[in-house]
């Protein structure tokens, strides 16, 4: 079929088999609400916020209002050596939001920059507090902490090693995954008790293997979401919070997807109950609308930056780091406007009721399909793990055209279907969504 109306030729389509999207392109001219519109005039149910990032749903109109009203009075300002009005009123609101003594926000533009980010501040706080030597970073199998070198180093993605692998971080490690496909296959609105600790090989090999005194920080999402919604085992993250205080070792959470409400807290770190020395945060804070990142610093690790510096030129620098848009006048608007709409609106509760009734929606509807071998569900998200077929990732991609075909957009990640609604969903998108997806599983290939 032709598209005379595209031209196809030029753009380069991310994490996109770009060969058979030319054959087959799906496109969007518009969106609004939970729904997205084709170009063909089809209305496709947004079964993952766009990517983890459209929580309050489509053309919300106090944020374009917002947006309209910053591009008119100062559509740009550097972030170096100046600011803008903006960015401190954002940073404000995000901090507000943060948990415990986090109260210092570095902004950038993405997911993947924050990620980067957090890891240089890491190393330049453990230089200011006189402990330079502090160079290890440790991450976790399967985690993704974004595209860039750094991120890429952490994180535990295979397919970004086999490719970049020659330009890694030389100084990483990595934690073993947190998932048990045997004994907890699947799960529901709640953390998995293991019989065994994951964390063990952690103190008994990984940092006896580098020294402890040597690692800078240790990084994780709180619930791995880019490898497909996989949910840590019942007092994990406290006991990897203890880990890291018994060595003097900087705890990251990378919230680029938990954060803002998917689990029905303002971040991860509440769900948990635990406090981490930073956060990595992007999507949900513009609501997707404008690309936005950063990472919220807790208050030791500034004054330990301002304080090794007490004694420089008033000129120096404290921290050799920031991007050309970090902090953004219209970008940081959109979060202003963004994150009063989630408190007006009650959201991030909402995301909290609506999440059981996905959960209950695809245990029961989903479960004993053909090839279907695990589905974990918490917060306002849920994946179903598909057998793996004679092809990694054939399987999950075949449902999601199918989905696609029949109006619903899903998150194929690996062999695993992700479901991330709108914290808008309604009950009744919510079970046309998991019947969409029961009949794109059923459908014989």
């Amino acid at each position: 079929m032709a598209y005379p109306e595209f031209n196809m030729e030029h753009q380069w389509l991310p994490f996109t088999p770009n060969r058979s999207f030319a054959q087959n392109p799906r496109v969007f001219v518009a969106a609004d609400g939970a729904h997205f519109t084709t170009h063909d005039g089809r209305q496709v149910l947004d079964g993952i916020s766009s990517l983890w990032c459209v929580s309050a749903g489509h053309n919300r109109k106090p944020i374009n209002e917002a947006i309209t009203r910053q591009l008119a009075t100062l559509d740009y300002a550097t972030a170096f050596q100046v600011s803008n009005d903006q960015a401190f009123k954002a940073a404000e609101m995000i901090a507000a939001l943060a948990p415990g003594d986090l109260n210092k926000v570095l902004f950038c533009n993405s997911g993947s920059e924050a990620a980067d980010t957090s890891l240089k501040v890491a190393l330049a706080y453990h230089r200011a507090r006189g402990e330079g030597h502090r160079h290890v970073f440790i991450g976790r199998e399967k985690g993704y902490h974004g595209v860039n070198f750094g991120g890429m180093s952490v994180g535990g993605l295979p397919a970004n090693r086999k490719v970049y692998g020659t330009q890694m971080l030389p100084h990483v490690d990595h934690m073993r995954f947190i998932h048990d496909p045997v004994n907890h296959a699947y799960i529901q609105g709640s953390e998995p008790v293991w019989a065994e600790d994951p964390l063990l090989e952690l103190e008994q090999r990984i940092l006896p293997l580098h020294d402890a005194s040597n690692v800078a920080a240790i990084i994780v999402e709180p619930v791995a979401g880019s490898a497909g919604w996989y949910i840590p085992p019942q007092g994990y993250l406290k006991r990897l919070r203890e880990i890291c205080d018994k060595h003097g070792i900087l705890l990251i959470f990378d919230e680029v997807i938990t954060g803002f409400g998917r689990l029905g807290t303002a971040f991860g770190a509440d769900y948990f109950g635990v406090v981490p020395d930073m956060i990595n945060f992007a999507k949900g804070v513009t609501n997707g609308v404008i690309p936005m990142g950063g990472v919220i610093c807790s208050d030791r690790i500034y004054q330990a930056m301002m304080q090794a510096h007490s004694s420089s030129p008033e000129h120096a620098i404290e921290l050799f780091h920031g991007y050309t848009y970090s902090g953004h006048p219209v970008a940081c608007a959109a979060a202003i406007a963004t994150l009063q709409l989630y408190q007006q609106e009650g959201l991030f509760e909402r995301a909290a009721r609506m999440g059981p009734l996905l959960g209950d929606a695809v245990h029961s509807r989903l479960r004993g399909l053909p090839h279907v071998v695990g589905i974990r569900s918490l917060g306002l998200a849920a994946a179903v793990e598909l057998a793996p077929g004679p092809v990694a990732g054939r399987r999950a991609y075949e449902v999601f055209m199918r989905c696609f075909q029949n109006g619903l957009l899903v998150r194929p990640a690996g062999d695993n279907i992700v479901l991330c609604p709108p914290f808008i969903i309604e009950p009744a998108q919510i079970e046309r969504m998991v019947d969409l997806l029961a009949d794109a599983i059923a459908q014989p290939a």
